[in-house]
């Protein structure tokens, strides 16, 4: 059986890694997502004129504080694993290591994001 597509046709939408294009606009999301949520995030957390740990904690365990700090450190969390994808993509060239490599890096991710939630649980009860 022949396959009449071009070869334009056969390969578009795949980039080096085979995601195309969604990749790059992750990575823009994210990037977009961490500029909308951090001002928010320092400016609330220097509002308090109380000693640094009690602010710490009463922001952290406030509804507002918890919610902003969940989403902005996972904006960053999405952000820093999709640098290091593409780091990992470009400088290691043997498929063992990549794999390893690729796998540390989504479960660097999603341990960092569950402390993450925990602590803000933590804090809040």
């Amino acid at each position: 059986m022949t396959d009449s597509r071009t070869p334009t046709a056969k390969v578009r939408g795949h980039g080096a890694s085979g995601h195309g294009a969604s990749h790059w606009i992750m990575q823009r999301i994210s990037s977009v997502a961490l500029f909308i949520l951090i001002p928010p995030f320092v400016w609330m957390f220097s509002q308090s004129g109380a000693p640094e740990p009690v602010l710490t904690r009463a922001f952290l365990a406030s509804p507002m504080g918890s919610v902003l700090t969940l989403l902005t450190l996972s904006a960053t969390f999405l952000h820093m694993r999709l640098g290091l994808q593409v780091v990992i993509d470009d400088y290691i060239s043997k498929a063992t290591t990549k794999t390893m490599l690729l796998l540390a890096n989504t479960l660097l991710t999603v341990g960092l994001w569950l402390v993450t939630v925990f602590c803000l649980i933590k804090l809040a009860f």
